[in-house]
């Protein structure tokens, strides 16, 4: 490991992702720590219900077990460091598994574990002691809610994986820890940072933001794809952060994707909503930060500041929302909102009425088109979705009622399968908790070490305010149509029940434009279907990008919405598909 830098590369940006990504990083070159970031939202759901099925000593991730039987040696061999938060519900006993797994391969290495995330015991005290678990989204108490609470974990920070590494662990499995805390931590380690260093912290959150969804930063989802010279083996990034917190971005020799100004900005755009971006350690503003192309796929960024973390530790609660099942019907040819009708009228009725579910959503997509040139040009979708608490109301019996209707029902009747796939509805809930109640411990090397947040610590206060930004002057003249998305990118994404959708510039003349031109009232403008729901702008005029945070549009989260896109992936593209008139002027500086 050189002096001046520590190189963090990461091979996973969801659970499921490519399990020989964590091996193409340890032999594709120098690194001196690999991280996993596999706990999603609905992640820590999915492996709730994995314990219920398999026993109390699971609940994490366990393909990474496969991935550590593969690199563990290697790691040992080059001195390269393992952190990753694939522990999940149950660190211990994933670490108690790497602990097998190296026996197995006679290697010597320590293993360490991180907990205190875990609030769900808790939460009965937590109300006694006035913790109330109200949706940062929705305003609501949780104990006003009807809902039952599978999980509820508290997005831990850096510097139980600090103390981890101080006390000589080669491989440290997290629990609920924030994404970037993979990150942050093994910096703070190398560097010997103090808590109250805070532009260094914020300058590692960054970092960490950028490579926590794998390939996203380097390629992938990429709204200029064509500028991607190759998707095989696109390769997954590296962080390679100095002291001061500045970083740069890039991958292995040898890979595919890019490495671009582009393809970081977009991955810093990336499910946020306040330029000032909130971590348990220190509050990170991309508002302040430099990105800069320095060669072929590598990018540096410099000059992020920080301040104080909050007194609070976002709560990620999981709840029983009950049960779901739907179905898509493919209506076609003339006459389809008649079709809609008849069928839905037809369907309800022989199941008793639609007030016996607690939500019904009927939707019908005019995907037809006039006069189609092909079959499935003449075709509409309509998606009929019913949840209730009760199992067998929204069990077999509906799926039944709707199949019994094809050869009773409309003409040209057929279904594509189901909405969502049936079953339990976990309700996301997001939540903060004092950070006082935070009991966060270290196991390691058969001791156990209590971490104190930072702001129990009562360091002074720093918040830092951003700079003045001036906005170039437009040359008034002749404008011409185009595609939105032919000078502006975009990447778009879930947070919780809400979503975001990042929009960037490539020079700051069309910045300028953007700026003035795409307002709230104009994205609902060129997106009606985004009418009904609130929407916040933030400014980040330092990356000549914009941010729109849209609240409730996924309502509780992925596993509760019946949106097509349940994750709102798409909704970006979806406005770069737009027409929209603008001065000739900015097209002309696009590309210079």
């Amino acid at each position: 490991m050189a002096d001046s830098i520590i190189k963090i590369a990461n091979c996973s940006g969801y659970y499921g992702d490519k399990l020989s990504a964590a091996n193409d990083l340890v032999e594709g070159g120098p690194i001196d720590v690999l991280t996993g970031d596999y706990l999603a939202e609905l992640t820590m759901a999915i492996l709730y219900g994995q314990k219920l099925k398999r026993g109390d000593d699971r609940g994490y991730v366990g393909t990474f077990l496969k991935q550590i039987k593969e690199v563990a040696a290697k790691c040992k061999d080059k001195n390269i460091k393992i952190v990753t938060n694939a522990g999940g519900l149950n660190p211990k006993s994933m670490a108690d598994e790497i602990k097998k797994i190296l026996e197995e391969q006679s290697l010597d290495m320590c293993v360490a574990y991180i907990d205190g995330d875990d609030l769900l015991p808790k939460i009965s005290d937590l109300n006694k002691a006035g913790e109330k678990f109200i949706n940062i989204d929705k305003g609501e108490n949780l104990n006003d809610s009807e809902y039952t609470p599978l999980t509820a974990n508290a997005y831990l920070g850096a510097w139980g994986i600090k103390e981890a590494l101080d006390r000589g662990a080669d491989i440290v499995v997290c629990p609920r820890v924030t994404d970037a805390a993979v990150v942050i931590g093994p910096a703070a380690w190398k560097f010997n940072w103090q808590r109250n260093d805070y532009d260094a912290l914020a300058g590692a959150l960054a970092a960490g933001h950028i490579i926590e969804c794998g390939c996203q930063a380097t390629g992938g989802n990429y709204a200029f794809f064509k500028e991607v010279p190759s998707f095989d083996n696109v390769g997954y990034p590296i962080a390679e952060i100095l002291e001061d917190g500045s970083f740069y971005i890039t991958k292995h020799p040898g890979t595919g994707g890019l490495v671009s100004k582009g393809t970081v900005t977009a991955q810093l755009l990336y499910e946020i909503s306040s330029p000032a971006y909130i971590n348990p350690d220190v509050v990170s503003h991309f508002d302040t930060l430099k990105i800069e192309d320095i060669e072929k796929d590598k990018v540096y960024v410099s000059g992020c500041r920080g301040s104080s973390p909050p007194k609070e530790h976002k709560v990620c609660i999981n709840l029983a929302g009950g049960y779901r099942n739907g179905m898509e019907i493919i209506l076609t040819g003339l006459d389809i909102d008649a079709k809609a009708k008849i069928f839905t009228d037809a369907l309800f009725n022989s199941v008793g009425g639609k007030d016996q579910f607690d939500e019904v959503s009927i939707e019908l997509h005019r995907t037809d088109k006039e006069n189609p040139s092909s079959n499935e040009q003449a075709m509409a979708s309509l998606l009929v979705s019913v949840k209730s608490m009760d199992p067998e109301l929204v069990g077999r019996l509906f799926s039944a009622k709707i199949i019994e209707l094809a050869l009773a029902n409309i003409p040209g009747f057929f279904a594509q399968g189901g909405v969502k796939s049936s079953g339990p509805v976990i309700v996301y809930w997001p939540a903060l908790v004092d950070s006082k109640h935070i009991k966060e411990f270290v196991h390691v090397n058969d001791e156990n070490i209590e971490i104190l947040p930072t702001s129990q610590l009562k360091f002074e206060e720093i918040y830092y305010q951003k700079e003045p930004f001036e906005l170039e002057e437009i040359e008034s003249g002749t404008e011409t149509e185009i595609y939105f998305g032919d000078i502006y990118g975009t990447r778009s994404g879930d947070k919780g029940g809400c979503a975001n959708l990042g929009v960037w510039s490539k020079n700051q003349k069309s910045y300028s434009f953007l700026y003035n031109y795409l307002t709230v009232n104009k994205l609902k403008e060129l997106l009606p279907d985004l009418n009904d729901y609130k929407i916040d702008r933030y400014e980040l005029a330092n990356i000549n990008s914009l941010n729109f945070y849209i609240h409730d549009i996924l309502q509780d989260g992925v596993s509760s919405n019946n949106r097509k896109d349940g994750q709102a992936k798409s909704l970006g593209e979806y406005l770069r598909a737009k027409k929209i008139m603008v001065p000739k002027s900015i097209i002309g500086e696009m590309y210079k």
